[in-house]
């Protein structure tokens, strides 16, 4: 394996990890709060886990070198609470749970009428809290009248 990146090799890794359990141990509430069997997950732990959550077309998983542990997830699996666009075009977002996300342009962001929503690594995606979603909506789509552009 050392001639792959570690992304590759990380995939390499998990593939083949069996299911826990088919009942989900962890959900995602609507707000981004984590629950571990309906309790509460301290967000240092929410960002541990966020390390190894992966979007397959099954659903979302834990995927760790000996097990996948499956994950309910009620709309997205992260809110944003902040972004910031780099010089370069780039965008650094701030989860919910404190999570630093990178997204290499302003086309990754899809809008709809009620979400703006991002994709992300690993198949995974997040919509744009209150705040930035009309924040986005003025610094991006609307032109200096406030009209729609």
């Amino acid at each position: 394996m050392p001639d792959l990146e570690p992304a590759a090799q990380l995939r390499q890794i998990t593939q083949g990890a069996p299911l826990c359990d088919e009942a989900p141990l962890f959900h995602i509430d609507n707000k981004g709060r984590w629950f571990y069997r309906g309790e509460p997950l301290p967000d240092k732990f929410c960002r541990l886990f966020a390390t190894i959550l992966h979007h397959k077309s099954e659903g979302y998983f834990l995927m760790t070198p000996v097990e996948t542990v499956r994950v309910e997830v009620a709309e997205f699996p992260f809110i944003i609470n902040d972004y910031e666009e780099t010089q370069d075009g780039h965008f650094t977002l701030t989860s919910s749970i404190g999570t630093q996300l990178q997204v290499a342009s302003r086309d990754m962001f899809v809008v709809d009428e009620a979400v703006i929503s991002v994709s992300l690594a690993r198949g995974l995606s997040a919509k744009l809290g209150r705040a930035c979603y009309y924040r986005f909506i003025e610094q991006y789509l609307l032109n200096q009248d406030g009209d729609a552009n």
